[in-house]
């Protein structure tokens, strides 16, 4: 069944529906946070087809461990053909695609790869909202939260957390040297080195947190994932992988500079960032690598760059993004490109390989989820995912709340910058908990 309607009052019913999702096991929200309104997307190729998008209830789920994953969601996917799938690709999928392993501790417990068929999809464009619902009842639901009288919502201030790092500072410092190193000795020209920040014992309601975030860090990749008693609360800006028709898009970010204090400020950072050496350099190597992922899977000469140092606004920060695309073999589907691609370069670094090599040597934690990807797969064979960046993952049953973190090493990074440039990026996300462990 579905059906459309015009909402006069989109932010209103997002915090109601919002409220309706409590009781729902298994749902996920994707978000765009009205980045596109206003934006002239014919000089800056930021490709958008819904502003907000929820799937909820499940009536099929499929997830597993790295190994035969991929053949395992294809087999879905096969089941499943012209509905909507919804899920996540864990960054250490990567050991299924390459000789790889991950040795390093995991403390939330989330599957390498998870994936569901919803029972109902809601989906918004500009102020349009469709509903493909699976049963009557739930579709007279969704209606009253329509029709109901707009919703009086106080937001309750969240919990202080404490957030620790599993690794002292000075042990940062030293690595991203020993990275330089590596780079010198012509192992890597690239390498992105990440660290977590985490709590213990942490009693949060992920729905008011996930509120908090979308007003504190409005990002155009923003999700809320649950998974029974785990949690998934992105704020990332990055898109991985889409697919329109035969074209796919990938937007690699390499790049970061805060935002200044007022527009003169703004301004001088914007044009400092553009033009610095190193995060051009930075951002050039990884788009090399993404059109060398695609090539895989796309037709020769197809693959091109649309846009090289694109500089783009966000709370908090800029960020320099390039847009690369390319034409998919007709014997290709796109979930052999999703395969030939991932992880996404600009989480790994270059040569990728040897990069993921050295990460797994130097990094303490356990990556899961973090810098891997989350979306959707459309009815039409389409799909659009993000890069798990700026992400919160909740572990309910543990109370274990984390954060990962990272930067770009090359041979002109200095220790103490990088460091600082990994607290630029979660400083929007520390703010929901007024923190002040770090």
């Amino acid at each position: 069944m579905t059906e459309s309607f015009t909402l006069q009052n989109i932010k209103d019913f997002k915090v109601k529906l919002l409220n309706c999702l409590r009781p729902e096991n298994v749902f996920c929200i994707l978000d765009t946070n009205d980045f596109y309104e206003g934006k002239d997307l014919a000089s800056k190729p930021y490709y958008h087809t819904y502003d907000y998008i929820v799937a909820m209830g499940a009536k099929a789920i499929l997830k597993c461990s790295a190994g035969y994953a991929f053949e395992k969601l294809k087999a879905f996917k096969n089941e499943h053909q012209n509905e909507w799938i919804f899920g996540y690709f864990g960054y250490d999928l990567k050991n299924e695609i390459e000789v790889l392993e991950s040795d390093n501790t995991d403390h939330l417990d989330f599957e390498d790869m998870f994936f569901f068929v919803p029972e109902n999809v809601l989906l918004i464009k500009e102020n349009q909202l469709i509903i493909h619902s699976g049963t009557n009842s739930k579709l007279n639901e969704l209606l009253n939260i329509i029709n109901n009288e707009q919703t009086k919502h106080k937001l309750s201030n969240t919990n202080l957390i404490e957030f620790k790092n599993r690794i002292a500072k000075a042990y940062y410092l030293e690595t991203v040297e020993k990275l330089r190193n590596h780079i010198i000795e012509g192992d890597v020209y690239e390498v992105s080195y990440c660290q977590e920040f985490y709590a213990e014992n942490a009693d949060i309601d992920p729905f008011q947190t996930f509120e908090k975030l979308s007003q504190i860090s409005p990002q155009p990749f923003s999700s809320f994932m649950r998974i029974e008693d785990k949690y998934i609360l992105s704020a990332s800006m990055e898109r991985y992988l889409k697919k329109e028709g035969n074209k796919l898009i990938s937007q690699p970010i390499k790049g970061t500079i805060r935002r200044g204090k007022d527009a003169e400020e703004d301004e001088f950072m914007k044009n400092a960032l553009l033009n610095d050496e190193k995060e051009r350099a930075e951002n050039v190597m990884i788009v090399d690598l993404v059109r060398n992922d695609l090539s895989r899977t796309c037709i020769p000469g197809s693959v091109k760059v649309e846009e090289l140092f694109g500089i783009y606004e966000f709370p908090g920060v800029y960020q320099m993004i390039s847009t690369v695309v390319g034409e998919l073999l007709p014997d290709k589907a796109g979930l052999d490109a999703i395969k030939g691609s991932f992880p996404m370069g600009s989480m790994t670094g270059a040569p990728k390989v040897m990069a993921m090599e050295i990460i797994e040597q130097y990094e303490q934690s356990k990556r899961g989820i973090y810098s891997g990807a989350l979306g959707y797969f459309a009815p039409n064979g389409d799909f659009d995912f993000n890069v798990v960046i700026r992400t919160l993952l909740y572990n309910a049953s543990k109370k274990n709340l984390s954060l990962h973190v990272g930067s770009a090493i090359t041979y002109d990074s200095v220790p103490d910058r990088e460091y600082e440039e990994c607290l630029v990026k979660i400083r929007g996300i520390l703010k929901l908990f007024e923190d002040v462990g770090i």
